[in-house]
């Protein structure tokens, strides 16, 4: 049996995920996108609104939820990057229209959960 990389691994259900929005609807913007204050995982556009997507994985539900990963330390740096990314786009943070999302996926891809709107800035 293969041993994968986390990043493989990470790779691997953000490809997912993205395929999961697709299929929902929404556009593929980037992927990846990182800089010095931190990484977001999936850019897509949902009609109008510009989504920022942290895909979270994790095996089975024994040790918690997934989207139980996201803490206030990683929502915090969400946040700054997302707001870096729409400067670096010529967009303001104040006048566009975007959200955060977390896809939430376990049991090796056959549980996909997605919230809608799941980070807020405060």
């Amino acid at each position: 049996m293969a041993r994968f990389s986390h990043r493989e691994i990470g790779a691997h259900y953000e490809q997912a995920a993205s395929a999961f929005l697709i299929a929902r609807g929404l556009h593929l913007i980037t992927q990846n996108f990182s800089c010095r204050t931190g990484e977001i995982d999936l850019i897509m556009r949902d009609q109008q609104t510009t989504v920022f997507v942290e895909v979270k994985y994790r095996k089975n539900r024994h040790f918690g939820h997934a989207a139980e990963a996201v803490t206030p330390t990683k929502t915090k740096k969400l946040i700054q990057t997302a707001q870096f990314w729409l400067l670096t786009q010529g967009l303001s943070p104040y006048d566009t229209d975007f959200r955060f999302d977390v896809i939430a996926i376990h049991q090796d891809g056959d549980d996909i959960d997605w919230f809608q709107n799941a980070i807020t800035q405060g």
